[in-house]
This record gives structure tokens, sequence and C-alpha cells, in this order.
């Protein structure tokens, strides 16, 4: 006697450009095995959506205008126990990897992934396991970067900071967008372990990298 068919994964897609939830929504519809359920393009409407449809397993993304992907992640892991999360996010840094581990994600993909991997991510999740991208697994194994390995970018942006120029004026200066500006602010003060623009200027001064 040949058993029953499995019921599908039911997913839900969170992203707020609507292009990402299209391509991925069309991904997903030629996989029998997943059900795309819903769609939400922020934070709130997110939580909306797991309250009304209870999906089985929810692709985030990180950057959302009112609520980031780990804010929504942790939250919604705390309030729905035995929801999965996947994020699906364009940052490769691994610091954005081990926080999604801690706010209850179980697995982390980048969107430039082919779609076989993003695929075998989901069905990896959704059988209750996890899945990390390859290439993300071997720069956490790496060693800590120490206080001076900042990229040229992060040093351009630095120097503004201790210049004293907003995010906005930094973004136009350097013609990208302030989501950015604010990446690279965050992954300034992790690595330099530098909070106050005070100890950013200090750091700015002594190495050289202000205009006289």
């Amino acid at each position: 006697m040949s058993e029953m068919p499995s019921q599908p994964t039911r997913i839900a897609l969170v992203d707020d450009h609507e292009l990402v939830r299209d391509g991925l929504r069309a991904l997903l519809a030629a996989m029998p095995q997943l059900e795309v359920v819903g769609e939400a393009g922020s934070g709130a409407e997110a939580l909306s959506l797991v309250e009304r449809v209870r999906p089985d397993l929810l692709l985030v993304d990180i950057g959302m205008k009112d609520m980031n992907g780990l804010q929504l992640t942790e939250r919604l892991c705390r309030d729905y126990p035995g929801l999965r999360v996947l994020i699906l996010s364009m940052y490769d840094h691994p610091e954005y990897v081990t926080s999604s581990i801690r706010a209850g994600a179980r697995g982390y993909v980048l969107k430039d992934a082919a779609s076989r991997e993003i695929v075998a991510a989901i069905d990896a999740v959704a059988a209750g396991g996890s899945y990390y991208s390859a290439d993300l697994l071997q720069q956490m194994a790496s060693p800590a970067p120490v206080d001076n390995e900042l990229t040229p970018r992060e040093r351009e942006v630095l120097r503004m900071l201790a210049e004293g120029l907003s995010n906005k004026a930094i973004a136009r200066a350097l013609d990208i967008s302030v989501r950015t500006v604010e990446t690279h602010r965050l992954s300034i003060r992790r690595k330099l372990d530098i909070d106050t623009p005070a100890g950013l200027v200090k750091y700015a001064m002594e190495r050289g990298w202000l205009n006289s």
C-alpha cells in the first residue's frame, strides 16, 4: 500500500522589494513540496500575516524599513515556537549570521545564491534542520579581524563620520544608500569596539585620516 503524499511546506515571504518576492514566488511555484501562502513587505505586515495564515516557514530579508529581519525573527520565534525562519539576505558579513542564529533563525542564505541552493536551504529548514551557505561558514571559521582591518570604504565612512557628516550626507557623497552607510557604521563599531563620536574622531586623528 503506497503512502499518502505529505502536505507541502507552507511558506510566507517577507521582503520589502516586490521584485524579490515575485522572483521567489516564481521559483517556489515549480516545487510541489512547497506552497507560498502569503507575503509581506514590512515587519508589521509580517506579524499580521503570520497570525492569519500560520505558515510553517518564513523567508525573511534583513533590511526592512520599519523593523529589521533580525528583530522580526526574534519576536516571531518567541511568539511562535514552532515557526521556522530562514534568512535570505544580501549581507554576507558573518556577524549578521551569528546575530540571526541568536534571534532564532534556522538558516542564512545569500540572495545571489543559485536557485538550487535556496531551495536546498528551504528543504533543510522545513525538515527540521538548518542550512548556512558554505562561504559564510568559512568566513565564520576564519580568525576575527584585528582593529585596523577596516575596508577602504569603511575608512571613508569613518573619516566622514569623524568630520561630523550625517548618514544622509555620507550616502550622497559616496553615491550609496543610507542603509548601506548604516551597515558600514555597524561594522566599524564592532570591529573597533568604539561607540562614541569622540572615540571615532580620536581613532581617525591618530591615523592621520582627517583633513587638516
